[in-house]
């Protein structure tokens, strides 16, 4: 019985040998055939996209990326029926080591590489498969030669051995990041074996790399470890730090086996999974960074008070710290600093470590939750850090803040000074920078949205058609909940790095959203917009949909903010450029950025779009979700009789308010009202607070001028919960 990691190998070796036999000259129009056979678009392989030659390693490279294994098996099931695979298609990828999109294939565009580059990655290919088959000495020779030749090549990294591993997973070991990271580490392999790695600062050349293939192999079929093969080894090095990513992503901490064990939890909350970065003194003076540093750990005062997580409220821990130190203060900078430690920070998070005002001395990255250490009488509050830096800068901004621990994040363009200061001292690699995300379907989407599946398949019909759309309806009819999910169900993936959400006001502007001067130390300074950075990482990564939202759309004034990109948002349009105002420079709106809007049809205060943004998007109407099959679980999983009788009198009030002629259907209750209850907490008391403090002030709203028909549907509510 195979195991689940072995569930690829068959048809992935089948694979090679299909290449290895087939007509090259043929072979792009064949790719070609495959991806307009399964309705996909075949990745950027050229800069222009006429694509004259490929090698095997890119052809892997095509389903062995940051895609979503829906993708990857349509992509496989192509390739089986061109070239005859007859091995199952893989339905398992654990263990695969996967390209970044942006570098995802082992050549640079024509102009960029060496004449001879691809032909050398197809020698190489028939060289390791040779070898493969006949480790002979001539077969090794060969295979050493052309792999030194490759290595030689731009572009070719650690990623060469991945390639290898691809076509024969059992012969060649993959040396990447995930691999290496596992590997180095004396508690996965023999101490002795790890020191003679010297740390894999480069990638070995050929003679050495089958030097450490036959070393690892000794290793693995000693029989000490639990994996004793290549492919055994890293599916383990990918479970494992899966586990880890999954720390760093979600803000779980403890045991990484018990984190391994766990199902993720729901990574959709927009602010609460951003990265958010945070400036700290470790100590006074930065006495204890030392310390702190060599215990990849950071820690706070206020040991007095005990265990933070004692504490429901900041106000808590105000009262605290006056019980404990001086009544006449008012702690409150202090409980902030000691509740956004213990509650807000998370794994993911970035530490920027100072020492007085004037000097940052490190960096890390969070790594675990709040841990409370009784025993340490002054720094009993601490969390697991991964410390990348350590050193000197000047602070880039005049004075630091004083604070033991401030979140910088909104401060948008301090935390980019920082993180400047930190720019090319990385030590991950191009194609090894992304890191996997939770697939995210259209069933996922129905069963958090409660939208009826044919009402979904029109949307999402109407954003690839239109490029750009808008979600109008009553407050409460789940606009803003749903166009972050709208955006990872049609990406297939949770990736929150292709979508960002900004908020148009009275007081937005074209500088803000692409372009404009800001006032600087040493006069004006041209800072880019949210909209205009947007675009340029989904122009260098043009595989990928990026969905960038904007939530009340039309509170903005539109024409001053879009200014000249008026034209560049249409679908036709997209990938035409045109000058900037400020900067002269030239700018497209890439053709993989839709964009969502959300609007209230209920804001009487607003005027209307302006027409010549109306012309550019589809709108769509979000009605109440009341009579969909998702809401109808929802209500039944409350088993309320006072919930389903709300409910009902809630959905005749919105006939009531669709039938009159001054509000319609825009203005109807919307079911997001109701939504996030449990069994345990739909009480009377929490049934009658929406009631009270938010339906019943929205109809005087609606019917200010007719307060018979306010009392009759407020009497009406009320009943309901009696």
């Amino acid at each position: 019985m195979k195991k689940d990691y072995e569930a690829w190998i068959q048809f992935y070796m089948e694979f090679a040998d299909k290449l290895r036999h087939a007509d090259r000259k043929v072979l792009i129009e064949r790719i070609k055939g495959v991806y307009a056979s399964i309705g996909m678009r075949l990745p950027k392989l050229e800069r222009d996209d006429e694509v004259i030659d490929i090698d095997p390693f890119t052809i892997f490279g095509l389903f062995n990326k940051g895609i979503s294994n829906v993708n990857r098996i349509h992509i496989l099931s192509g390739f089986a029926r061109e070239f005859g695979v007859t091995a199952p298609v893989p339905q398992s990828f654990d263990g695969i080591p996967v390209m970044n999109n942006q570098a995802a294939t082992f050549y640079y565009f024509i102009g960029d590489r060496g004449e001879r580059d691809i032909d050398n990655l197809w020698e190489l290919f028939h060289a390791a498969l040779d070898y493969a088959d006949d480790a002979g000495e001539g077969n090794r020779r060969r295979f050493v030669e052309a792999y030194d030749a490759v290595l030689a090549q731009r572009g070719i990294k650690w990623n060469m051995t991945m390639g290898l591993f691809w076509i024969r997973p059992y012969v060649y070991l993959n040396l990447d990041s995930r691999n290496r990271w596992f590997i180095l580490d004396d508690k996965n392999m023999p101490s002795e074996f790890v020191n003679s790695l010297n740390k894999l600062i480069a990638p070995p050349d050929g003679e050495e790399y089958l030097e450490l293939i036959a070393r690892c192999k000794a290793v693995l079929t000693s029989g000490a470890y639990p994996y004793d093969s290549f492919p055994a080894l890293s599916c383990c090095a990918w479970q494992t730090s899966e586990a880890v990513n999954r720390q760093m992503r979600l803000g779980q901490g403890g045991d990484v086996a018990k984190v391994q064990e766990e199902a993720p939890v729901d990574a959709l909350a927009s602010s609460e999974d951003a990265v958010r970065y945070w400036l700290y003194a470790p100590g006074q003076g930065s006495a204890m960074w030392e310390k702190f540093y060599s215990q990849n750990e950071m820690g706070i005062g206020w040991a007095e008070i005990g265990d933070l997580r004692a504490f429901s409220t900041k106000e808590e821990m105000k009262q605290r710290m006056k019980e404990a130190y001086d009544p006449t203060c008012s702690y409150m900078n202090a409980a902030h600093a000691t509740w956004q430690f213990a509650n807000e920070m998370k794994a993911g998070d970035i530490i920027f470590v100072k020492r007085g005002r004037n000097l940052i001395i490190g960096r890390g990255v969070v790594a675990g939750d709040y841990v409370y250490r009784q025993s340490d009488s002054q720094y009993p509050h601490r969390r697991s850090v991964k410390w990348t830096h350590k050193g000197e800068w000047p602070h880039p901004d005049g004075q630091a803040a004083m604070k033991t621990l401030t979140d910088i994040t909104p401060y948008t363009e301090y935390v980019e000074k920082l993180c400047g200061l930190f720019d090319g001292e990385g030590e991950a690699d191009a194609e090894e920078k992304s890191v996997p995300c939770p697939e995210y379907t259209a069933t996922d989407f129905l069963s958090q949205v409660y939208m009826q599946s044919e009402a979904y398949d029109t949307l999402v019909g109407l954003l690839r058609t239109k490029k750009n759309v808008i979600l109008q309806g009553a407050p409460g009819v789940g606009k803003t909940f749903a166009a972050k999910r709208l955006a990872y169900s049609m990406m297939g993936a949770m990736d929150p790095n292709r979508v960002m959400m900004v908020q148009f006001h009275q007081s937005y502007s074209y500088e803000d959203f692409i372009e404009g001067y800001r006032p600087a130390a040493n006069g004006f300074v041209l800072n880019k917009g949210a909209f205009y950075k947007f675009c340029k990482a989904a122009e260098t990564d043009d595989e990928n949909e990026y969905f960038f939202i904007i939530d009340e759309i039309n509170r903005g004034n539109l024409s001053r903010i879009f200014g000249e990109l008026f034209m560049l948002i249409e679908s036709d349009k997209r990938g035409v450029q045109l000058q900037l105002l400020y900067s002269g420079e030239r700018f497209a709106v890439p053709k993989n950025v839709y964009i969502i809007g959300m609007m209230n049809t209920a804001d009487r205060s607003l005027a209307m779009l302006d027409y010549a943004l109306r012309r550019r998007f589809a709108f769509y109407e979000m009605r109440p979700g009341f009579d969909t099959d998702g809401f109808r679980a929802y209500r039944m999983s409350l088993g309320s009789e006072k919930f389903d009788r709300l409910i009902h009198c809630v959905e005749g009030l919105n006939g009531a308010i669709a039938a009159d002629a001054s509000l319609g259907e825009g203005f109807c209750v919307g079911h997001s009202y109701f939504c996030n209850l449990t069994a345990e907490k739909a009480t009377d008391r929490a049934l009658s607070a929406i009631l009270e403090y938010e339906l019943i002030p929205l109809l005087r709203e609606y019917w200010f001028d007719e307060p018979l028909k306010v009392k009759e549907w407020t009497n009406n509510l009320r009943e309901a919960l009696k």
